[in-house]
This record gives structure tokens, sequence and C-alpha cells, in this order.
């Protein structure tokens, strides 16, 4: 699934980026699938219209390039295996394996036969379903989503939920990552189980933020399934993959058993051992299991016009611009998120689970596809960098841009512009209700202007991608100057309410912080706080033992002993609950496939925050009275006030970010 808020950069290859180490074996060499009857046309050195500038689209280039780019940075990356289609004018000009599908046995990929799982490519399938039942008449974009339900998603505000907000990504939904992923079959459960044992609150308005939803595609597939009365899996094998002669794909959990050889392992990195099949519980937004081969199929239908699975008017409508966020930046199609570059129109799909990372680009307007999958993420996550330098190379390689100046935006105008950004940002894919809220905190954005106006914007680098250099180009309007990312901004009221970069702006908006839960001063305030407990904890029994050496008593006594005592408990209680909360979230968020247990763990850390954080600030708070009620010496009196501080800042980092409480949905 896509995962905005956890990927890590990495990569090799042309990049001068990181080294990652190389794998266990040899990677192979390239696997090439059967070619186009126009092979020999294209590598004449035709070129099509829009192309003059480019290097001829032809299979004899593409391969060389894709042979002299892709082994160097699996190999760097430590990713043992890929594969790579690239289709044009309704035929496949190249389909390429590299690596291995099996390491352990020496299996390589194979375009035509190997398969991988594209993660939330996924959706480009359901949302096909979508709008083949659109032309039916039995679904309308702008309804009411509950007509079509048999349980009920709450209204905002008095705003229903529509298949519309749904497939641009706008239907306002919290972020959802239980039981998103799972390798144990036992604990797969059915998604229709998932979509009704909890709805993800609704936090934004429909329409008016965009936050990438897996829930939604999830309920997208359901509808489709109600409306048609055929199970999602059986719904897609035969009204897609069955005329596209997909014969290779698959949205069944687990694969049926012809279908079961051939598929990849999944690693997390290469040199690790295989991660098991991945069951993926909203399963109409990633459940996906195909070839290189039928991906090209795929691809070829939707660059015809929907050929064999859609009407000429309803694949234009789904390919059009439904939704554009930010000003300037790619909007959102019907599912699909604009992905230009160029000038050229790109419309594409991202797709991740743990084990596979995918990317598929449609040039629309060029009749040109790029399709790419990886078997695992690599070394650091080098898949992330990968398959962005992997799409630029390839656009610039074959539509390049035409030379156009550059405008010219006066110092002061760019520094206004920028100082409209200065402040705390966090995603708008994120979690409201539980105690994953805390990556908000722990992946907030600052934005600052330097003294001669250069914005400092690393909304990349949280994305785990090189730094961008931004160079104002526009009204609220940023481009990288070493690269085709953008970043801009919506002003409202002469103030910035909503900013993102170019490639995720269709999917997930950046938003002002609130100062209550500004991490800029939130995390210092925290780090101040563990430091006061640490050092409260640590000298508790220290001072004990250097009395017992020296001979000398305890001055305190009676009541006095007793809150200072209580002190130190409450001290120690609060510093081992939050290292209990880090070890739990870090555990979930290194591998979102954790077993069932951490339901249990959540409660149970959720009843003891409770009695640790407020019980602490109450023992701090009387701890205090009595001190300064006392005739305490002045670095005890300091000390106590360091103490409520620090017990008030994490009780309000407890709250706001949902670690006290008793719900296991999430």
């Amino acid at each position: 699934m896509r995962k905005a808020f956890s990927f890590l950069a990495v990569i090799a290859g042309l990049l001068t980026l990181p080294v990652a180490a190389q794998p266990t074996k040899p990677l192979s060499q390239p696997a090439s699938g059967p070619l186009s009857p126009v092979e020999a046309a294209q590598s004449s050195g035709n070129v099509a219209p829009g192309q003059a500038h480019g290097a001829a689209l032809t299979a004899t280039d593409v391969n060389a390039w894709l042979d002299g780019f892709l082994p160097y940075a699996l190999g760097r990356g430590d990713i043992p295996g890929a594969v790579v289609v690239v289709v044009k004018d309704g035929q496949v000009v190249t389909q390429r394996g590299y690596g291995f599908a099996d390491v352990a046995k020496g299996r390589r990929v194979d375009p035509s036969t190997t398969l991988f799982r594209p993660g939330s490519i996924s959706k480009l399938f359901t949302w096909t379903a979508v709008m083949q039942q659109v032309e039916q008449g039995k679904l309308n974009l702008d309804a009411d989503v509950n007509q079509y339900l048999d349980f009920k998603i709450p209204a905002y505000e008095g705003k229903p939920v529509t298949l519309r907000n749904i497939m641009t990504h706008t239907a306002g939904f919290e972020e959802q990552v239980k039981d998103i992923i799972v390798t144990d079959e036992k604990r797969a459960i059915p998604y229709e189980t998932l979509l009704k044992r909890w709805t993800p609150h609704r936090v934004y308005a429909p329409g008016s933020t965009p936050a990438y939803s897996n829930y939604g595609a999830s309920l997208a597939g359901y509808i489709v399934q109600r409306v048609s009365g055929e199970h999602i899996d059986q719904y897609v094998a035969r009204h897609i993959f069955a005329p596209l002669g997909m014969t290779r794909s698959s949205f069944s959990q687990p694969l049926p058993a012809n279908l079961k050889p051939l598929m990849s392992k999944g690693y997390s990195p290469g040199s690790d051992k295989p991660i098991g099949f991945e069951f993926v519980g909203p399963a109409p937004a990633g459940s996906l299991t195909s070839s290189g081969a039928d991906m090209g199929r795929f691809m070829i239908a939707h660059l015809q016009n929907g050929a064999g699975i859609l009407q000429p008017g309803t694949a234009q409508l789904m390919h059009s611009t439904a939704n554009v966020p930010i000003p300037g930046l790619n909007g959102m199609a019907l599912g699909f998120y604009q992905h230009n570059v160029n000038g050229h129109r790109v419309i594409a799909h991202g797709g991740d689970t743990n084990a596979f990372h995918s990317d598929l680009h449609l040039f629309i307007d060029d009749g040109t596809g790029l399709y790419v999958s990886f078997n695992s993420r690599g070394k650091e996550g080098a898949t992330t960098s990968l398959r962005q330098a992997l799409f630029d190379q390839f656009a610039d390689r074959y539509f390049p841009a035409a030379p156009t100046p550059q405008p010219k935006i006066d110092a002061k105008t760019a520094r206004a512009n920028a100082e409209l950004l200065v402040g705390s940002w966090g995603s708008s894919r994120r979690a409201f209700s539980s105690f994953v809220s805390i990556a908000d905190l722990l992946g907030q954005t600052q934005i600052s202007v330097d003294k001669d106006g250069t914005l400092h914007a690393p909304v990349a680098e949280v994305l785990g991608l090189r730094p961008f250099k931004w160079v104002s180009v526009g009204p609220m309007l940023w481009r990288d100057a070493n690269g085709h990312e953008m970043l801009g901004a919506k002003v409202v009221d002469g103030k910035a309410t909503q900013l993102s970069i170019n490639s995720i702006a269709p999917i997930m908006v950046m938003l002002p912080t609130p100062w209550y839960l500004n991490a800029a001063w939130l995390l210092p305030a925290l780090y101040a706080s563990l430091a006061v407990f640490a050092l409260t904890v640590i000298f508790w029994p220290t001072r004990a033992v250097v009395r017992r050496r020296l001979g000398s008593t305890f001055a305190l006594e009676g009541k006095d002993l007793k809150v200072y005592r209580w002190s130190r408990i409450a001290a120690g209680a609060i510093l081992g609950v939050l290292v209990a909360w880090l070890v739990a979230v870090s555990l979930m968020f290194a591998d979102v496939s954790f077993g069932g247990v951490m339901d249990a763990i959540v409660t149970v850390l959720g009843i003891v925050s409770a009695v640790a954080f407020v019980g602490g600030f109450l023992v701090t708070l009387w701890y205090a009275y009595t001190v300064w009620r006392g005739k305490w010496r002045w670095p005890a009196k300091v000390w106590s006030v360091l103490l409520v501080l620090s017990a008030a800042i994490v009780l309000h980092i407890a709250i706001a970010y949902k670690l006290i409480g008793f719900a296991t949905n999430y």
C-alpha cells in the first residue's frame, strides 16, 4: 500500500546517493519476453510526433538503456529482482525481467510468467470496475454511497460521501492501519468484515482535502460487489482480466493453485529471508497479483480509451482531471493521479506492500506506458528513489521538455511568498482518533526562510527523496533547481492553508499544525522532560548510596519523606510507560503485519498511561506544593517545578495524541 509517512531513501545507479550493499547472489542477465510485431519498424528510428527532441522509443534503445540502468541499481540497492514493461501505440515495446524471483533457488524473473504484487495499483482495477458499473447505470458518481451499502457511512456536518469523493481521495477519512497487511493466512480477515468492523472517522469535509485512503478504495470494491452481485475477486477476473487476456493475474488471496508456483518471493531487503505471501486486508485496495506481461495488456487497454473494458467516453472521463488540490500542481483524475512531466500529460498510480514496490505511468497523449515492479524495498528503502529516477530518466530520454524561457520572479515577491509557508506542517493522511496519530508529532515538516529569502521546505526528505533546492517560479510555486519536482501552496485570505509537492499533491497535502500540536516546541519539551525524569530516577538511588557510604542521614522524614518517594516513583512510572510506547509504536511502524497481540498491548498501555500520566502529574503537583510550603532548599524547589512542567508536557502529548484510551481500532 501507499505509505506516505514511512518512506526511506537510498538509491544507486547513476545517481550520487548513498551506496547500498550488494545482493547475496549475482544478478542475472535481463530476460526478455516476446516483443511486438512492430519492433523492426520501431528500431528503424521513426519517431512519433512530440518526440522530435528525444531518443527514438524503440526496443533496441529502451533495452540498452534499461540494461545499463537497472542491474547496477538493483545490486547497489540490495534488491533481488524487478520487472519492467514499456508499451506504445497498442504494442509491447519491451518487457524485461531482472534478477531473481527466488534467491535461494536461483529462479530468475521472467516478465511473461513471474508474478509480482503491485500493491495499490490494484485500485486502478477497482476504479475501472466502478466505471463499468457507472456505464451500466448501476452507480452514480455523485450519489450518497449509503444507498449502495448495507451499513452506514456517517455524514460529515451533514454532507455524505460520494464515489467521486472516494475516487479522488477526498472522502475525508482518517488513516487506518490495523490488519492492513498480514503474512499469516489464519490472521487474514475478509475485507467485508474489516469495512464493517470500524469506519475511520471522517475528519475533512468531502471534496476539500485529499487524504489517500485504502478504506475508501476497499469501500468502492464492496459497492461494485453489491450492485453487480459478484464478489470483487470474481468480478475483476470476469470483466477485466478475461477480456484483456490477463491469464496470469488474480485478486484472490491466497493465490489459485495454478498461479502459486509462478509467484516471486518478497524480500525486505534482498539479503534477508523472504517475508512470505502478504494478505492485504482492504483487498480491493491492494490484493492484485500479476505478471509484467499482463500489466502491459492493462496499460494498452487504458491507452486505447478503455478498449475491451470501457467505452471510449467513459475512459476519457476517467482519465480527465477531476480535482486540483493545489493550483499549479498535478491534479487527480478518477482513480488515476496525474504525474505530468516535460509538458506531457501523464496519469499514474504507485503501489507498495512490505515487500513489493511498483509504479505504472501512462503518457496518455503519447500512447506510451511504463510499468515497473521490485520484489524488495531494498536497503534503506532504495526503491523509493529508484522508482522516481527510472520515471524521470525515461521521460527525459524519450519525452524531453521543449526549451522554454525561465520565469523571473523579483526577490521581494519571492520572499513574501516563501514567508507565508514558515511554520510547522503535518500530513493530511494521518490518524486522528488513535495512538497512531503520534506519527504526526514525529513526522511534521518545519519550513523556514533564510536571510537571503531562500525557502527551506524539506517535504521531499519526509518521502525519502533527495533534498530539493527550491527556486521561485510563480505565485506560490517553486521548482527544484536540479529536477522535475515542484512545490506549491494554496492561499486563502492571505494565509497558506495547504501545500504539497507535485508527485503527491493529487492524493495528499500538508496542513498547518496548530500551536498546541506543533512539534517545533513539543518535541524539544518532550526530550527535556525525559531528561528530567531520567535524572530524577537515576539520582534517587545514587544519592542513597552516597549517603550510606558517607554515613550521613537523610534530612527528610514523615510526610516530606513520603511525598519525596512518591514523586520519584511517579517519575519512574512516566518514564517507563513512555519507553513502552516507544517500543510498541516502533515495532508496529517497522512492520504493519505485527501480530494480533498489538491489541492487547495497546489496551494495557492505554490503561497504564492513564494511571502513570494523570497520576504522575497529580503526584508532582503534590510534591511541588509540599516543597514550596516547607523549608526545603532552593534546588529542591526548582526541581519540583521542573517535575510538574515535565509531567504536564507528557500528559498534554498523551491526551492530544491519544496515548490514553481503550480503543483498539486504529
